[in-house]
């Protein structure tokens, strides 16, 4: 894959194992006949370690040797969390800790989550870049209050707080971006 296709999520090899890119950074030549750069920060998801690789938009990267299977959340404890693979039936578990950020927007119905499967172990989670979820507390809006729209914190079903318009009010359900953990719009 060509460093200039690779977008955030995307999954290539990196020395002897996958890694997931989480942010790019374009660099523009700033002579002529230069190259631009791509500056990628991308997880480890055997060690879940950070690392940084700049490429030009011209060199090949590997893809990761992984699978991508549907599962479904069976339950969570207090170290793990487990997951029911939808073909087969089989169980994987992962580490809370290891995927903390994606467990904010988890619920029991959730459907289209992944488990990225490599050498036979299940290493990380991959959820869709949308999920609706509740408001379950907010503050109440005040009309006539701003001509410019504004902002109030609310907290959804999960325990995740989002910013939302100050017009939503508890117990409406709305669609959040799970990468980014911003507002997209009522559900």
């Amino acid at each position: 894959m060509l460093a200039k296709d690779l977008k955030p999520g995307g999954i290539v090899k990196h020395g002897d194992a996958p890694v997931i890119v989480e942010t790019i950074t374009v660099q523009s030549p700033s002579a002529r006949g230069g190259t631009t750069l791509y500056k990628f920060r991308a997880r480890n998801l055997v060690t879940k370690q950070k690392v940084d690789l700049v490429c030009k938009g011209t060199d090949n990267l590997p893809e990761a040797d992984f699978e991508k299977r549907a599962v479904t959340l069976m339950y969570s404890d207090v170290d793990q969390v487990h997951l029911l693979d939808a073909e087969n039936y089989e169980q994987y578990s992962l580490p809370v800790a290891d995927i903390a950020d994606e467990m904010q927007y988890v619920t029991e119905s959730l459907e289209g989550m992944l488990a990225l499967i490599y050498n036979d172990q299940c290493v990380g989670l991959q959820l869709p870049a949308s999920v609706t979820l509740e408001i379950i507390e907010c503050d109440p809006g005040i009309k006539g209050n701003s001509a410019t729209s504004r902002n109030k914190p609310a907290k959804l079903s999960t325990g995740v707080y989002v910013q939302v318009p100050e017009y939503l009010k508890q117990g409406e359900s709305i669609k959040v971006d799970t990468r980014t953990g911003a507002f997209l719009g009522r559900a």
